[in-house]
């Protein structure tokens, strides 16, 4: 069978300057990754199929929508540096720093809050310059995580699931009718995707931004965290850290409804939507399975009022 993979392009369909080394990551029938240089800098080379050439058009008008806004003392974006549809090739800057979330397990536990709580801030900045307020429709959403759940290979967390989809279609309920934020976001917000070097702290892999409740993105950096067991402030709130919650609520100046409701009604299709998978190991299994059933539990008992 034929390998669906981008094939890197010759040496002499490159332009000067140009070097492609050592492959960082592949994903087979859609991008590799490389590392290498561009006109003397280190740079990461996107390789696209025909078939997410597209897609990669779309990353880098986006990249190059924020660049501008992104690129200050403490908050800013990897640079785009070239793009070549001929070669369904995009290239960025290589940017220093440490993957967030790596470098604050090193810390002990006092110091991870601190540490983390910037990258409210980080998204703050992304997201200021495209927010509006449109009426909230949560059907797509609950439709995308009960397709979800179907997928759920462990038992044990299918059950639980379930009182979770619940608890989303109850707050859907009161959320319907009414307004949420939507910004053009990251689209895949996670710790390990934000660099920190020093006190700054740049942006990657931002290819799946676009539109969406601004919501969905903090849901997603939050149980991003609490996944792995990341607790720092040793307090928890709808299964993720409460500190954690705080420094965005702070950040984005959350309504009452958006921290009662909206945030809530995002963790929980947040959870059912990204599914886990037999290969990963059983110590992530259990925690999922005490986040889901703290976050089903909290979904149930919350007053709609």
């Amino acid at each position: 069978m034929p390998d669906p993979s981008p094939a890197l392009p010759a040496e002499a369909d490159l332009p000067d300057g140009a070097v492609i080394g050592a492959l960082i990551r592949h994903i087979p029938g859609k991008r590799r990754i490389h590392e290498g240089t561009w006109q003397g800098r280190d740079a990461i080379f996107r390789l696209a199929t025909p078939e997410t050439a597209g897609m990669q058009a779309r990353e880098w008008q986006e990249a190059c929508r924020i660049w501008p806004h992104m690129q200050g003392r403490r908050f800013r974006v990897a640079e785009p540096l070239a793009h070549l549809p001929d070669l369904h090739l995009m290239v960025m800057e290589r940017a220093p720093g440490t993957p967030l979330l790596d470098r604050v397990a090193r810390l002990r536990a006092d110091r991870r809050g601190p540490r983390l709580a910037p990258a409210a801030a980080w998204l703050r900045r992304y997201t200021d310059v495209s927010e509006v307020w449109r009426g909230a429709r949560c059907a797509g959403w609950l439709a995308r995580a009960e397709r979800a759940t179907q997928g759920q290979p462990f038992p044990d967390l299918r059950g639980i699931e379930a009182g979770i989809l619940d608890g989303v279609a109850r707050i859907a309920g009161r959320i319907d009718g009414a307004d949420w934020r939507v910004a053009i976001c990251h689209g895949d917000f996670h710790a390990n995707n934000l660099l920190a070097s020093g006190r700054i702290l740049t942006g990657i892999d931002t290819g799946g931004s676009g539109r969406m409740p601004l919501l969905k993105d903090i849901a997603r950096f939050l149980m991003h965290m609490a996944r792995r067991g990341v607790c720092p402030s040793g307090r928890a709130w709808c299964g993720v850290d409460a500190g954690m919650r705080d420094a965005f609520v702070e950040a984005f100046a959350l309504t009452e409804a958006e921290r009662r409701l909206v945030l809530p009604f995002f963790l929980g299709i947040e959870a059912l939507i990204r599914v886990e998978t037999p290969a990963l190991r059983p110590r992530r299994i259990r925690t999922a399975g005490r986040v889901y059933a703290a976050l089903r539990d909290d979904l149930a008992t919350r007053d709609l009022t």
